[in-house]
């Protein structure tokens, strides 16, 4: 059991480093602020969709309000096979803005990943050099093409990723959701503060399609997603770790104006779902850094799960079992709190504490589903 404890302290400490060194990262990372420079880039906005009939009038909407010259970006919408009305919504949308340089064309098939397939379709037909990518389900910020525009002008990238929150939820009738939103708030702020990080420490491996924008013809030279189609997921993150393989010049947006605003899965089934997608593509990642980041982080949770129960089953003392937690509980918090205070999300904090609880259990769970079984999206299942 000595042995056991050594462990322990040695995992959380390598843990706690871990920690900081993002934290660190972070803040080499400046806020960007927009200094209202005349546009100068274009831009080829992706958005592919798939039974979106709910969601595709709120995203169109706000496109429609964009504070960037018409003339300047176009909107290609790519109709992956879709069983509802998504596609009526596309066309009445179409016909109520002649003003906007607006298509939607079908997704053509030839890999295992559906997504990847509607982006390459779509970039064979972009007019413009700046390929912007967001989802259905999102809702966009009027200077988003500005803060774009400033931002490859500063930087002189080839791949810009932006950050992504969701909705502030309101109170709900039903108490559960309520904190199942806060959960899923304090998780996803943590994986942009992760990512954020990294871009930081000059080890970027983490971005959202969401909201990302590339240069075509990197995109084009770097063959795309050749490589890493046969998975269904990761045209963001696998994008991103090409184009750093491939030395090519990636920055972080770090702008107020540039958050997209995305929606919270609704019930535990679907977020437990969309995490082991999310989670399935870890093995396949080149980066060094992230594939040792992932251990450290699955094993503090794995090993706190099994030290508490040891310390229940009076093995161990409950002290081993308090230092550890203590330490990774202020870490993260300290992680936590910047990403709350850029997303002006810092109420959500009054659910760290039961969050922290039930983090381990969550986590490790969906980091042993990803290793053995497969996932729903989008009315599709996927095996492992």
């Amino acid at each position: 059991m000595q042995l056991f404890i050594i462990f322990l302290i040695i995992v959380t400490l390598i843990y706690v480093v871990f920690i900081r060194a993002l934290l660190l990262g972070w803040k080499k990372v400046n806020n960007f602020e927009l200094k209202g420079v005349a546009p100068i880039n274009k831009f080829s906005i992706i958005i592919p969709f798939r039974n979106e009939a709910e969601n595709l009038p709120d995203l169109l909407y706000s496109l429609s309000n964009l504070e960037y010259p018409k003339s300047y970006f176009e909107i290609i919408l790519v109709n992956d096979e879709s069983e509802d009305t998504s596609l009526q919504a596309c066309f009445r949308f179409k016909q109520a803005h002649p003003d906007l340089t607006f298509s939607i064309i079908n997704n053509k098939r030839s890999t295992n990943s559906p997504k990847k397939d509607a982006i390459t379709t779509a970039i064979a037909s972009t007019r413009f050099e700046n390929i912007l990518t967001t989802d259905a389900d999102c809702i966009i910020p009027r200077k988003w093409l500005q803060a774009y525009n400033e931002g490859f002008i500063e930087t002189k990238a080839s791949l810009l990723a932006g950050p992504v929150s969701f909705f502030k939820g309101g109170s709900t009738i039903e108490k559960f959701l309520n904190y199942l939103n806060a959960f899923q708030d304090l998780d996803f702020m943590s994986l942009q503060a992760a990512g954020i990080g990294a871009f930081g420490l000059k080890r970027p491996f983490m971005c959202n399609a969401a909201n990302m924008c590339y240069k075509k013809e990197a995109f084009l030279t770097a063959d795309g997603y050749c490589g890493n189609s046969n998975i269904s997921g990761g045209d963001d993150v696998f994008l991103l770790q090409k184009f750093t393989e491939l030395n090519y010049p990636v920055s972080y947006l770090k702008s107020e104006a540039a958050i997209v605003k995305t929606k919270p899965q609704l019930s535990l089934e679907s977020l437990f779902s969309q995490r082991i997608r999310w989670a399935a593509k870890a093995p396949a990642y080149k980066s060094g850094f992230a594939k040792l980041l992932g251990v450290i982080v699955f094993l503090m949770n794995l090993i706190l799960i099994v030290t508490i129960a040891f310390a229940l089953f009076e093995v161990i003392h409950f002290q081993f079992l308090l230092f550890s937690f203590a330490l990774k509980f202020t870490a993260d918090l300290s992680l936590l709190y910047v990403s709350a205070k850029f997303f002006r999300k810092k109420m959500v904090l009054s659910h760290y504490l039961w969050s922290s609880l039930l983090y381990p259990f969550f986590s490790t769970s969906v980091a042993v589903a990803s290793l053995f079984s497969g996932f729903q999206w989008k009315g599709r299942s996927f095996k492992k």
